[in-house]
C-alpha cells in the first residue's frame, strides 16, 4: 500500500490559465521512482525543467493569490489545484510537459486532473514511499489566520473558513485524506472569489481567465450563474488549495493540520517549517542502512559502520561490529585510548571515560542492530529513552569496551534494547534503551 505510484500512460489535457488567460497543453508522463514531480516547459528552446519543491517557489507579488515556481527565468503558476490532485491521488512521480507559462485552469478544481490520471492509470513502482511524520507541533500566524501541525498516525486536515461576508461567515470541514475521501469529498471543490473584489482583482492583473464556469463568484445574495457542488465548498476548495501547497514538500506527511482562514501565504510558510523539521530530524537520527555487505559472519569494520551510522569522529564510538544477528543481538568494540578527544577535559589528571559516552557507544551499537532486519530498512532510529543504568567500574585509557545489546520489545514503531558493557569480561555499565522507529 506504500509503493511510489506515477501512470501507466501518458496523457494530454488542454486549456485557459486562470489568472493570465494564456492557452496551454499539458502532458502528464510517468517517471521514474524517486523523480519526484518535474514541470518541463516545453515552449522554451532549453526545455527547462522545474521540480515542484518549496526550493522553487517564487514569492514576488506577481505570484500572489497563487502558487508559482520557477528556476532560472522560467516559471510556472498556478500550479496548486495540480499538485493537490496529484497528493489526493498519491502519484509521487510524473513528468509534467506545459507549452506556457501557467497550467490550465480546468473548471477551477482538481476533478479534470483527477479524472485524466484515472483514465492514464495509476500504477505502483518499486520503491516505498518515504513518509515524514511531524515529531513536534509546528505553528505559524498572520493577519488573523493560523496553521497548527501536530503529531499524528495519518495525514488530516481541519479546515475553518470565516469571511466577513454572510455567505461565507464560518465554515468548518475536517477529514482524514485518503484517496478515497479525496476524490469524492475535496476533488471537485472549485475556487471562489467575492463578486466585491472581483473586478478590483482583474484590474490588477489577476484572473485573467476567470469565468462564471471555472469560478464561483459569491454575491450578497449566493453564487453567480452557478451552483454549489457541495453546501460547504468554499471550505473545501481551501482545504484543496492547502493540499497543493503541502506538496511542494516533495515527501508525503503524516500529521494533523488545523488552519483557520489560511492562505497561499501562511500555507507555504509551514511547508517550510516541515520541510526544516525533517531536516533537523534526519540529522539528529540513525539512518537504516541502504546497502552494505557483513563479511565473516556478520563483523564489521569502521567504514561499513559509517555506512549505517551517521555519527564520524570526534561522535563516533564504534570501531568494529564483532556479531551482528539481524534484529535480535549485535556485540560492538570500542578501544579506548588517551587520544580520545574527552579525556582532555574530563579528570585530564587521572582520566576516566565519561559514562555518558559509555552509554551513546552501547546505543551506536543498539543502532546498528535496530536498522539491519529488511522492515526496518528506510526508516530512522531515534535513540528516546534510558533506564535502570548503572554504573559498576570506571573505564581508563587502554581498555577495550566490548558494548554487547539484545532486543527487547520490538513493535513496529518502537524498539527496547537491553545493553551492557564490559572491560576484561567484567560488567562496567549496563542499560535499558530505547529507540522509536519512523518512516523517513
Amino acid at each position: 500500500m506504500n509503493n511510489q505510484k506515477t501512470l501507466q500512460n501518458e496523457i494530454t489535457l488542454s486549456g485557459i490559465g486562470l489568472h493570465t488567460a494564456n492557452k496551454a497543453n499539458i502532458t502528464f508522463k510517468p517517471a521514474e521512482s524517486g523523480s519526484g514531480i518535474t514541470f518541463i516547459r516545453v515552449d522554451l528552446p532549453a526545455r527547462p525543467a522545474i521540480r515542484a519543491t518549496v526550493d522553487n517557489l517564487l514569492m514576488s507579488s506577481s505570484a500572489s493569490r497563487r502558487t508559482c515556481i520557477g528556476t532560472q527565468g522560467a516559471e510556472i503558476q498556478t500550479i496548486e489545484h495540480l499538485m493537490a490532485a496529484l497528493s489526493g491521488c498519491g502519484i509521487d512521480n510524473l513528468n509534467i510537459e506545459v507549452d506556457n507559462n501557467e497550467v490550465p485552469g480546468m473548471d477551477g478544481s482538481s476533478l479534470s486532473f483527477v479524472q485524466a490520471f484515472d483514465k492514464a492509470g495509476i500504477i505502483k513502482q518499486d520503491k516505498d514511499r518515504q513518509f515524514f511524520s511531524v515529531r513536534e507541533p509546528l505553528y505559524v500566524e498572520e493577519d488573523g489566520a493560523s496553521i497548527i501541525v501536530l503529531p499524528a498516525p495519518e495525514f488530516k486536515i481541519s479546515y475553518t473558513l470565516n469571511y466577513n461576508h454572510p455567505l461565507l461567515r464560518s465554515e468548518f470541514f475536517g477529514i482524514n485524506i485518503t484517496p478515497d475521501t479525496f476524490k469524492s469529498q475535496v476533488a471537485g471543490a472549485r475556487t471562489f472569489c467575492l463578486e466585491s473584489e472581483a473586478g478590483e482583482l482583474q484590474r490588477k492583473g489577476f484572473g485573467q481567465g476567470a469565468n462564471y464556469d471555472n469560478t464561483l463568484v459569491v454575491g450578497e445574495n449566493g453564487v453567480i450563474k452557478n451552483k454549489l457542488r457541495f453546501e460547504d465548498e468554499f471550505v473545501r476548495h481551501k482545504m484543496l488549495d492547502l493540499m497543493g501547497d503541502l506538496n511542494l514538500l516533495g515527501f508525503p506527511i503524516k500529521g494533523h493540520v488545523v488552519a483557520l482562514k489560511s492562505g497561499h501565504s501562511l500555507n507555504l510558510k509551514i511547508a517550510k517549517k516541515i520541510f526544516e523539521q525533517k531536516k533537523k530530524s534526519v540529522s539528529a537520527a540513525i539512518p537504516a542502512p541502504v546497502s552494505y555487505e557483513i563479511p565473516q559472519e556478520g563483523s564489521m569494520d569502521v567504514n561499513t559502520i559509517m555506512k549505517i551510522l551517521p555519527h564520524r569522529e570526534p561522535f563516533l564510538f564504534v570501531d568494529r561490529i564483532i556479531t551482528l544477528e539481524k534484529g535480535k543481538r549485535c556485540v560492538g568494540i570500542k578501544n579506548v585510548t588517551i587520544n580520545d578527544y574527552f579525556f582532555k577535559g574530563h579528570f585530564p589528571g587521572k582520566p576516566v571515560m565519561p559514562g555518558v559516552i559509555i552509554v551513546e557507544a552501547m546505543a551506536q551499537v543498539g543502532g546498528v542492530m535496530m536498522l539491519s532486519p529488511e522492515e526496518n530498512r528506510g526508516k530512522l532510529a531515534f535513540f528516546m529513552t534510558m533506564n535502570n543504568i548503572k554504573f559498576r567500574k570506571t573505564v581508563v585509557p587502554g581498555d577495550q569496551l566490548v558494548l554487547e545489546v539484545e532486543a527487547g520489545k520490538i513493535k513496529s514503531k518502537t524498539g527496547q534494547i537491553f545493553g551492557k558493557a564490559l572491560v576484561d569480561g567484567k560488567v562496567v555499565c549496563e542499560a535499558e534503551l530505547m529507540f522509536a522507529l519512523a518512516d523517513y
